[in-house]
């Protein structure tokens, strides 16, 4: 499988630590926290961490997976599935990266309407997004792998932001530490996966990339820097709210940003937002080429009319999801949809390939 992939569509190894982390940041990460201390209170920021161990377990599951079998994820599923059960899964799949991507696009509308244009037209901004989407897959693997690069890189400085609050935070809100059962315990970190969701699209670009078994420390590493976003974000905002004030903060990552003072900027929230769709484009760039790659695999249908159709349901979906209860509901279901198939699906299929690999050994 690696070797039909022509090089001059590939990607050098270290492409995948912006791939990773590009993915794991969305519009989650501009209110986590509610939910997370809802179920953790002050000792959030150990499920943050216990989240983050999680993910890296799951990255070497992955890549004992794909090391080994050297194929993409819709291979894998037919070697050890069959070609009809395992092409049924593969869509599921596909379905689920197409849904993480509207979810995180319509989670953005939602955002902008309720901090900067509240009359804004979803119709309208899924036009526009949709075209940079278009255009950008259309360029292939390496133009979207670009993209995140660019993702990452430019809106670095957003990290900075986050040093403002520190002169009014108290980090005695943090004590006692591991004041909760296991269970509350279990229930945030829980919580704290559906944040990092998006990392197995991996299971989809792993042909793309050069050298491929070389690229495990890069997809490490990008979540290694997810982790210490999310745990950063995560301490400062548990010593700069009360955990009442937390869990009503619909948004609290962006309440941060009000207290943002420039000499030329009075609202910094709304660059904030307004960087952060550089965020997004490429979050949902990578999400809508592996649906639409994995369609094409699946299907035979080509990637560019899959793509089409795509964006076409996402503006006319755009006109039916617009509040913020129906944003809920879709987050909900994808997040659950998420949880099991990259926690559970995920090791399940590196066990079974192990299983069906060895006994085709034996029969020949």
């Amino acid at each position: 499988m690696k070797k039909g992939i022509p090089e001059v569509f590939q990607v050098s190894p270290y492409f995948v630590f912006f791939l990773v982390h590009s993915v794991q940041i969305g519009v989650g990460i501009l209110g986590f926290q509610q939910s997370l201390v809802s179920a953790a209170g002050n000792d959030s920021w150990i499920a943050v961490i216990i989240a983050g161990i999680a993910v890296h377990i799951v990255i070497w599951i992955i890549f004992q997976l794909l090391n080994r079998a050297e194929m993409d994820l819709i291979d894998i599923n037919k070697f050890v599935f069959g070609k009809w059960l395992g092409s049924f899964f593969s869509l599921i799949w596909m379905f689920y990266f197409l849904s993480v991507g509207f979810t995180v696009l319509f989670s953005y509308f939602e955002v902008i309407h309720v901090w900067m244009f509240p009359e804004a037209n979803n119709v309208l901004l899924s036009i526009l997004l949709g075209v940079l989407i278009v255009y950008t897959i259309l360029g292939g693997f390496r133009t979207v792998a670009g993209i995140c690069f660019l993702g990452v890189v430019i809106p670095a400085y957003l990290i900075f932001t986050f040093l403002f609050p520190i002169p009014y935070t108290e980090i005695i809100s943090l004590f006692p530490i591991w004041n909760h059962d296991l269970k509350d315990m279990f229930l945030a970190s829980k919580e704290m996966t559906l944040s990092y969701l998006g990392f197995s699209t991996l299971l989809m670009y792993y042909p793309f990339i050069k050298e491929a078994k070389t690229s495990h420390r890069w997809a490490q590493m990008g979540a290694l820097l997810t982790l210490l976003t999310y745990l950063l974000i995560t301490i400062i905002s548990l010593s700069y709210f009360s955990e009442e004030q937390l869990v009503k903060q619909i948004w609290a990552t962006l309440t941060l940003w009000k207290i943002v003072e420039m000499p030329v900027v009075e609202r910094f929230e709304y660059i904030g937002i307004a960087s952060w769709a550089l965020i997004i484009l490429p979050n949902v760039c990578l999400l809508f080429w592996a649906s639409t790659r994995g369609v094409k695999k699946v299907l035979g249908i080509n990637q560019k009319y899959t793509l089409f159709a795509f964006v076409l349901l996402m503006i006319i979906l755009s006109t039916f999801i617009q509040k913020r209860e129906q944003v809920a509901m879709l987050s909900s279901w994808t997040t659950k949809v998420g949880y099991y198939s990259e926690f559970g699906f995920v090791p399940l299929l590196f066990l079974l390939y192990l299983v069906v690999s060895k006994v085709r050994r034996k029969k020949n």
